[in-house]
C-alpha cells in the first residue's frame, strides 16, 4: 500500500462520523454510528465529530449533538444536495486532512460505500468495509479492528490498519443499537469552507427516483421464510400482519424469485435487530443466522429437529411450517374476537 498521507503520530484521538441525510433528518445508520462511536469514544477519551455535507443543513446539528456528536463540521453549499460521490469527496478529502481523526466511520448504503471507496483511495489509506462490529484496541495506541464475516460466513476476520490513517470502515445499518439521545446537549460547530463549481464537477442529478421499498431494520417483528415453506410468503404476511410486523426470506427463496431482494435477510442482505423473530422453515445456516443474531426473541419452526437453527432459536417448534403457521394464526385471530 502506498504511504498515507498521515500516520497514527499525526492523527488525531478522534472518531469521524459521515452523517448521511435524507429529508431533512440524519439517516438511522448515521445515529447508530454515533451511538458506537459514543461509546468507543468515552471508553478512550477520544472525541466523537460528524462530518455534514449538503445544504440547508445547519438543522440536523441539532440532531448529531443529541446522540453523541462532539463536534460537528459542516459544509453547506447547493452543489452538495443532492448527494454526487464526486462533490461529497472532494469536500471530504478536505475537511479529513484538515481535522487528520484517527478513524472515520460511514454506513455501508449505497452512498456511503460509494464515498468510502473513492475517499480510501485518494487518503492512500485501507478500508474495511461491511463490518458486523468494531472495537478499539487501546494496547496498540488506539488501532481499530473491524470484523467482518467471509467465505459464506464460515469464518469471522479481525482486520486492523496500525500505520494508516485514518482508519476507515464502513457498517452496516442495523448492526449497533441506537443509544437513548439527549436533548439539548450542545457541542462545537467547525464550518467548512467549500471552494466548488459547477463546470468542475462532470456529474449532475437529472432525476432522484425513490423506490417504494421496506425497511426491515425497522420491524419490531420479523418473520422470515426459507425454503421449507415453498414459497408461501402470503401465510407469512398475514401472520405479520397480524403481529404488526414485516417478512423476511433467507437466501434461496430471493434467489429463487419467490420474494424481493430487499427481503432478503442476513450477511448478503439486511441485518436486523426485531424485538421477535420468527424463523420458518429456515435451516439456521450462519450466514442467515447473521441478519438477526441481536434478535430479542427467536421462535424457529422447522419438521427437522437436528436443523442447525434450533440451536440459536430461544424456543423451538418441531413440525411442518405451513401447518404451524396457519395455526398461529388461526388462534390470534379467535383471540382478538373474544377481545
Amino acid at each position: 500500500m502506498a504511504a498515507p498521507l498521515y500516520g497514527p503520530d499525526e492523527a488525531q484521538p478522534a472518531f469521524w462520523i459521515y452523517l448521511e441525510h435524507e429529508q431533512g433528518a440524519l439517516v438511522r445508520v448515521s445515529l447508530e454510528l454515533l451511538s458506537k462511536a459514543r461509546e468507543l469514544a468515552e471508553a478512550a477519551g477520544w472525541r466523537v465529530a460528524g462530518l455534514l455535507l449538503g445544504h440547508r443543513v445547519e438543522p440536523m446539528v441539532e440532531q448529531a449533538f443529541a446522540w453523541g456528536a462532539d463536534e460537528v463540521w459542516v459544509a453547506d453549499h447547493p452543489l452538495l444536495e443532492p448527494f454526487t460521490v464526486e462533490a461529497h469527496t472532494a469536500v471530504a478529502f478536505q475537511a479529513i486532512l484538515r481535522g487528520r481523526p484517527s478513524v472515520f466511520l460511514c454506513g455501508a448504503t449505497p452512498n456511503g460505500r460509494d464515498l468510502a471507496g473513492r475517499l480510501a483511495v485518494r487518503l492512500r489509506t485501507g478500508l474495511t468495509a461491511d463490518c458486523t462490529d468494531l472495537r478499539l484496541d487501546l494496547e496498540q495506541g488506539g488501532v481499530l479492528v473491524g470484523e467482518v464475516t467471509g467465505f459464506g460466513g464460515g469464518i469471522v476476520a479481525l482486520i486492523t490498519m496500525p500505520n494508516h490513517r485514518p482508519q476507515m470502515a464502513t457498517v452496516r445499518p442495523g448492526v449497533f443499537p441506537l443509544s437513548s439521545p439527549q436533548l439539548g446537549r450542545t457541542g462545537v460547530v467547525i464550518p467548512l469552507e467549500v471552494d466548488l463549481r459547477p463546470e468542475d464537477l462532470r456529474t449532475r442529478v437529472v432525476e432522484r427516483v425513490v423506490g417504494q421499498g421496506v425497511d426491515l431494520t425497522q420491524a419490531p417483528v420479523l418473520v422470515v421464510g426459507g425454503r421449507g415453506i415453498h414459497g408461501r410468503f402470503d401465510l407469512l404476511q398475514e401472520l405479520a400482519g397480524l403481529l404488526g410486523g414485516e417478512v423476511g426470506a433467507t437466501r434461496p427463496p430471493v434467489d429463487e424469485g419467490l420474494i424481493g431482494r430487499e427481503r432478503q435477510v442476513g450477511q448478503t442482505g439486511v441485518v436486523c435487530r426485531p424485538k421477535v423473530a420468527i424463523v420458518c422453515g429456515a435451516s439456521g445456516a450462519f450466514q442467515f443466522v447473521v441478519g438477526i443474531q441481536n434478535a430479542g426473541t427467536v421462535i424457529a419452526v422447522n419438521s427437522d429437529p437436528e436443523a442447525p437453527i434450533f440451536e440459536f432459536a430461544d424456543y423451538g417448534v418441531v413440525g411442518d411450517a405451513l401447518q404451524v403457521i396457519p395455526a398461529l394464526i388461526e388462534a390470534l385471530r379467535a383471540e382478538r374476537v373474544a377481545v
